[in-house]
């Protein structure tokens, strides 16, 4: 039996940045750049991928994956972000707000799992080059890829049923410009200690451990760079493995800040500007840093190009447009 003061919830109203009601239309722009950035970038990288046959080893099919998933990823949470921003206040259903949180959670597990089979590829290609077409062959690839997202369909459906059973009793404003855990336990009106302790423990087993597996990777890395003799072929390599560190490192920490640390101390503006890094900045940093950093890949878009321009001017001489 529910509470009498309890009333079952319909929709929720996400708050967004209310507070900056002057720069909404700004902040609307950049949004909308940044998100057109980043399935552009992502779709880019699965067609020339998809195209190119030298780029079919399991580096780029992780990479592909990871392509395809960052796409969706950001598209669970951007158009709803900049829905909010162009209406100034976002009613989203009860039903829709679960769903969201669902593909929330399920897309960014999978990305964790993700990033730690890329760290652990490159460990095997940099560290243990001589083994690596037996340790990372196209069936071990393709295995590593269906455990990544079927862990991460599963582990969206415990968060998502724990929330869905809480009672909210209002208000029904989300703090926030997502349906996400935190404030939605904030907002329910149950006694959320058993929710609380199973994300927490939940988030050490995902997003601490996934991290732990990929900064080992990283470090063993770095130890095999620093005994290259060349000067050269070691600063070639630490910039490239740098750059996936530092983007790696901005997502965990961020991810790890919010769901891992008490965040209930820091103000919804705080957490508003972290949520920010991982749901729309570092979608937009891995097709960066993975793709145009690497200069195979830039030949293989070259290639594309040219191909590209040349069936062009191919129709464009015989008559066809």
């Amino acid at each position: 039996m529910k509470p009498p003061n309890v009333s079952s919830v319909t929709e929720f109203q996400l708050l967004g940045f209310q507070n900056l009601l002057g720069w909404q239309t700004l902040l609307f722009a950049i949004f909308l750049f940044i998100y057109f950035l980043t399935v552009t970038g992502n779709v880019v990288i699965i067609a020339v991928v998809s195209q190119d046959q030298r780029l079919h080893s399991p580096m780029y099919v992780l990479l592909k994956h990871l392509s395809f998933l960052e796409i969706w990823y950001t598209s669970t949470i951007v158009p709803l972000l900049l829905a909010n921003l162009f209406s100034h206040g976002q009613a989203i259903s009860f039903p829709a707000c679960m769903a969201q949180l669902y593909f929330f959670v399920f897309f960014g597990a999978t990305e964790c799992f993700l990033l730690a089979m890329m760290a652990y590829d490159r460990y095997l290609a940099i560290c243990k080059p001589l083994h690596y077409s037996f340790l990372m062959s196209p069936e071990i690839c393709t295995k590593l890829m269906a455990i990544s997202w079927l862990t991460g369909v599963g582990t969206g459906f415990l968060p998502c049923l724990m929330i869905s059973k809480l009672d909210f009793c209002g208000p029904k404003q989300i703090n926030h410009f997502f349906c996400d855990l935190p404030p939605l336990m904030q907002l329910s009106c149950s006694n959320v200690y058993v929710t609380r302790m199973v994300i927490f423990i939940l988030s050490i087993a995902v997003l601490c451990i996934c991290f732990l597996l990929t900064l080992v990777s990283y470090v063993f890395i770095v130890s095999t760079i620093l005994r290259i003799p060349s000067a050269s072929g070691r600063m070639k390599t630490f910039s490239t493995c740098g750059s996936h560190l530092a983007v790696v490192t901005i997502y965990y920490g961020t991810m790890i800040s919010m769901y891992v640390r008490p965040n209930d101390h820091l103000s919804p503006e705080i957490n508003k500007i972290i949520s920010v890094f991982y749901t729309v900045v570092t979608p937009l940093l891995n097709p960066v840093i993975y793709s145009l950093r690497n200069q195979e890949f830039k030949e293989a878009v070259r290639k594309v190009v040219r191909k590209k321009c040349g069936i062009y001017r191919v129709r464009v001489k015989g008559g066809f447009c």
